[in-house]
């Protein structure tokens, strides 16, 4: 989208709400960059352990542009809770500290790749709108042999990382075994729990993990390496996946 600042022309992320309903009863509002909306509802909803499969989910009957519908039924009773999530927040709106957590089936062993590989990983994103407007994060899915099989983007971390986990559903690449995931920015406790509920054995971030999400990728065995860049990483948890 393009802006004026100081009488020049600037071009800026996008960033719009998204009303999530199953079986015509609104679940869930998040603020995203619009594109990719049947996968992010999908990603969100198996990250939230509503649903273990691929659903039908698209546009609802009104052809409403900022509102998904996704086939039912749910796993579990939501009728009291209703989640609100901003582009820098994927767990606001959730009424109990346990109702954060999401549990998660064991991980496979996974892959074991070179530290080198997992340290130049983030090189390998694709950022194409990134690089014009500066303003959203990627997350990118990888085979172990630095395959890029998706990457998404979005203003919300958290959104970028739903849309790869529902493409990766609607393909039927879920639970992600030996698969890898990448983030453009820092390591949260969201983006940890959605990676281990994908099934995915190690997440890598250009920044900082939080001290929750080391404990979460800790407890779940997954391996979180942080700080991926300039040929170095950081190899937080369960370190036998990466070999010098």
């Amino acid at each position: 989208m393009s802006v004026q600042h100081d009488g020049v022309e600037d071009v800026v992320a996008v960033e719009e709400p998204l009303e999530i309903r199953v079986d015509g009863q609104a679940l869930a509002v998040t603020m995203r960059t619009p594109g990719h909306d049947e996968e992010l509802a999908l990603g969100f909803l198996y990250g939230e352990g509503l649903i273990d499969g691929p659903r039908a989910a698209g546009l609802t009957d009104d052809f409403a542009a900022n509102v998904v519908e996704v086939a039912g039924p749910l796993l579990r009773d939501v009728s009291q809770r209703r989640f609100y999530t901003t582009s820098s927040c994927g767990v606001c709106g959730k009424g109990a500290l346990e109702e954060v957590a999401v549990r998660s089936p064991p991980l496979s062993p996974g892959p074991r790749v070179r530290r080198g590989f997992v340290a130049e990983l983030p090189s390998r994103l694709e950022q194409p709108t990134f690089k014009h407007t500066g303003g959203l994060h990627a997350t990118g899915l990888f085979e172990a042999d630095g395959t890029l099989l998706v990457t998404r983007e979005d203003v919300g971390r958290h959104n970028a990382m739903d849309k790869v986990i529902g493409h990766a559903l609607l393909d039927g690449r879920v639970p992600l075994g030996d698969r890898l995931l990448c983030v453009s920015g820092r390591l949260s406790f969201e983006l940890v729990q959605k990676a281990a509920v994908a099934g995915a054995p190690m997440l890598v971030g250009v920044g900082a993990p939080s001290s929750i999400a080391v404990s979460l990728a800790d407890e779940r065995g997954l391996t979180l390496c942080g700080f991926a860049r300039g040929g170095s990483v950081n190899v937080y948890t369960h370190p036998h996946r990466v070999r010098d």
